[in-house]
């Protein structure tokens, strides 16, 4: 028997057909595009990961050398989409979902933290306030849209509208409903009242069915069937925030595993009983064993994110050779900067290109190049945005274990930047821990593929994940570069502090 697991990211969505031994058989993807309509905006319309989703399973299913009836059950992870997805009744989008990257709700964030206190929010969600959590996108779209607040019936989270295509049922996971914040109570696990109240939002306008992420949720229809390219009736599985996922597809389940998921942002983080929450970082219930461990997580709003700005608007050059060599511009551009030092000699960057989550929570706070020289070329510029992406890996594993978390020596890594050594190496030397590249490199949707297998009863027990995992050798760091990036990081969390006040007075 055969699973399929889909992924529906910020820029793009892929699904994978793999086996019950955990070989992936068939990859297919889609990209598009994040709207912006203005500083730190960041919206999309649904129907762009419906498509996406729908033509990557039918032709992994299609293309596969394996008969529909072979095809045992199908599990969708997706970005962590914010407010959600306001709809009418009968589930048509009345919006654009506000998703994590948008962060316009600072008035909201502002009002929360004058009224409602600090220990009260935590206690309840294990979460404070900051416009990247959904609650207070969806009191934005409140108090900036009443005409489609007026029309709303519900919020649906990105994969959960396009399961809702797939079957005709409407259901959240633990892990969607907990990274809302503010709304859901951690312990209980279900929807607050109490907060729901406090904040203005009515707890009717959220999902009542609250699953496990292993759960069937329902099957394929009829309709969506001729869509997707599956038979009707074939078990959808609910999956989860593609975070936790590909957490999983590391084969993370203990305290002290942790997983750096580095590609558009990076999330990474690590799994505990949630007796103590650690206070700046996001927690919500884990995509297996939901209902006893917890996923907390730092996140920087920009890391690959980073190297597609850079290549879209610098790199002409490794796009035209990229195309007529069948070469990756992106492996083009870490050639350049494997000529370049450790520390890119005296160049730094803030990697705040669209605000920043974890941990300095800061919507205002921008890119900053610093320190620039006539010595420096466009490789230094380039490698200054790679390190700058790791000082803020590091700046989330500190307060990570300042927060109590327990850290391997070892962090797994995930996500379309793990495909870079070079990356990696830089990942490495800054952080101190070694950095290991699960092999297959598929991330969330193997993981998905693995609640699939769950959920229709293929695999038994979640820790048959360590049996499906495959890792290369890891990549340890350079003690000659140690004095460097020591150096360097103390600049850079000195230049935060240094410009943040300056920062505030570009809104």
């Amino acid at each position: 028997m055969y699973l399929i697991g889909c992924d529906i990211g910020t820029q793009g969505t892929k699904s994978v057909l793999v086996n019950e031994r955990g070989e992936v058989l068939l990859e297919a993807q889609r990209e598009y595009d994040v709207i912006k309509p203005g500083s730190n905006w960041a919206e999309q319309w649904p129907d762009v990961w419906a498509k996406a989703a729908f033509d990557t399973i039918r032709e992994v299913a299609e293309k596969a050398d394996v008969t529909k009836k072979e095809i045992a059950g199908l599990a969708i992870s997706g970005l962590y989409g914010g407010s959600g997805i306001p709809v009418d009744r009968e589930m048509k989008p009345l919006h654009p979902c506000l998703i994590w990257m948008d962060r316009r709700a600072t008035a909201q964030t502002s009002w929360v933290k004058e009224n409602i206190p600090e220990e009260k929010i935590f206690s309840i969600t294990g979460n404070y306030v900051d416009s990247y959590y959904g609650f207070t996108k969806i009191m934005w779209l409140r108090d900036n849209r009443p005409e489609v607040w007026k029309k709303t019936y519900e919020f649906v989270t990105p994969k959960d509208y396009v399961v809702y295509l797939l079957t005709g049922e409407d259901a959240i996971d633990y892990s969607s409903a907990g990274n809302i914040g503010g709304v859901f109570d951690i312990r209980k696990l279900t929807w607050s009242r109490e907060m729901c109240e406090a904040l203005g939002i009515p707890m009717e306008l959220l999902p009542e069915r609250i699953v496990k992420s292993s759960d069937i949720v329902g099957r394929v229809t009829a309709e969506s069937s001729k869509l997707c390219g599956l038979l009707e009736g074939t078990p959808v599985v609910s999956g989860g925030i593609d975070a936790p996922v590909a957490q999983l597809s590391a084969g993370a389940l203990e305290e002290g595993e942790h997983v750096a998921m580095v590609g558009t942002s990076t999330c990474w983080g690590t799994v505990h009983d949630g007796k103590e929450m650690p206070f700046g970082l996001v927690s919500f219930p884990y995509v297996v064993h939901d209902t006893e461990r917890i996923y907390s997580f730092g996140g920087s709003a920009t890391t690959g994110a980073l190297a597609k700005w850079f290549k879209d608007e610098f790199a002409d050059s490794e796009e035209s050779v990229g195309k007529r060599t069948g070469t990756s511009p992106y492996q083009l551009l870490d050639r350049e900067v494997e000529k370049i030092p450790a520390g890119s000699d005296g160049l730094i960057v803030l990697p705040y290109f669209m605000g920043e989550r974890s941990p300095i929570w800061d919507p205002f706070a921008k890119g900053v190049f610093f320190g620039v020289t006539l010595v420096h070329t466009r490789a230094h510029m380039y490698k200054a945005l790679m390190e700058g992406a790791a000082y803020a890996l590091r700046h989330n594993m500190e307060n990570g274990i300042k927060a109590g978390l327990k850290l391997d020596d070892e962090c797994w890594i995930v996500g379309g930047v793990a495909k870079s050594t070079v990356w990696n190496k830089i990942f490495a030397d800054i952080t101190g821990y070694k950095m290991r590249q699960v092999s297959s490199l598929v991330e969330a949707p193997f993981g998905d593929a693995f609640l699939a297998g769950l959920g229709v009863g293929l695999i038994d027990k979640p820790e048959r994940i360590k049996d499906w995992v495959k890792f290369r050798d890891p990549i340890s760091p350079d003690p000659n570069h140690r004095e460097i990036y020591e150096k360097q990081y103390s600049l850079f969390r000195e230049l935060y502090e240094k410009t943040k006040e300056t920062m505030w007075k570009m809104v």
